[in-house]
């Protein structure tokens, strides 16, 4: 697995404005299992070509990754657990494949619910739901509020979802109550604009994997992710496994998180 990074974002023990208690950063720089990984599932068409089959196919046998990632994250403990299963720029491919994967995407919503459900998952679909099938809406509000209780991990799925997107309608969302006089524009902070984005009530990515060798974020959770350890591998994703998982996990124990701070005072912090 090849790697590049820089530093994590905190889940909690440091505001906004990038300062925290001694305590709070004492326990982000010794934090050795991310609270919450994002991971950018690409791969699943070229994993398909290479063995001469249909595209599709590559998604299919991304589902059985994305089983794999799940009980993973659940097992070590992980709180948070995002994948951009569809970006708002995934419209542009071919006509065909978006109808396939619109399928997928509802035949797997009713094939795992039970078993996210049994296994204390609580599905969380962020994105911009409404270019979706009123049928697909239905399904998918349906499966959130089955799993709404569940607390041993949120699994967030990215699905017509942009970075970009996320942070414009969280803006679009102040502007408003700024023209109703709820706020005023000088209430409009960071902190402020956090609690209107997807996943605001939980922390903030630590891990951002990425699969299938290329070396960009891609308009994903670009807000939540502004200090996530980045690890990039060449495995595509229908073969990230739970021991692929694991290493990323290590990279990410092995690195020093600095948060604005020098290398010594860190290490003062962690003795």
């Amino acid at each position: 697995m090849s790697s590049t990074g820089n530093l994590t974002s905190p889940e909690s023990g440091i505001t906004q404005d990038g300062t925290a208690s001694a305590s709070g950063l004492a326990s982000l720089v010794n934090q050795s299992l991310p609270r919450h990984v994002a991971i950018i599932m690409d791969g699943n068409g070229r994993w398909a070509q290479a063995q001469g089959k249909p595209r599709v196919m590559g998604h299919k046998a991304g589902v059985k990754a994305v089983r794999r990632a799940v009980s993973t994250a659940r097992a070590l403990g992980i709180k948070s657990l995002t994948l951009f299963a569809f970006s708002s720029e995934n419209w542009r491919r071919p006509d065909k494949e978006v109808s396939l994967l619109m399928e997928l995407f509802m035949t797997v919503l009713k094939r795992e619910l039970k078993l996210l459900d049994q296994n204390g998952v609580r599905l969380n679909i962020i994105g911009d739901i409404s270019r979706f099938s009123p049928r697909l809406q239905k399904q998918i509000a349906e499966a959130e509020a089955r799993t709404a209780g569940n607390e041993d991990l949120i699994l967030n799925v990215a699905a017509n979802y942009g970075g970009r997107w996320d942070i414009v309608q969280a803006a679009q969302t102040l502007a408003q109550k700024v023209e109703t006089g709820e706020i005023t524009s000088n209430q409009i902070t960071e902190e402020s604009l956090s609690q209107h984005l997807c996943m605001q009530n939980q922390g903030e990515v630590d891990l951002m994997i990425r699969t299938g060798g290329d070396f960009r974020i891609s308009n994903f959770v670009l807000w939540q992710a502004a200090y996530a350890e980045l690890v990039f591998t060449d495995t595509l994703w229908p073969d990230f496994d739970e021991q692929a998982f694991h290493e990323a996990i290590a990279i990410f124990a092995g690195r020093q998180r600095r948060f604005g701070l020098t290398g010594s005072q860190i290490e003062d912090l962690r003795a």
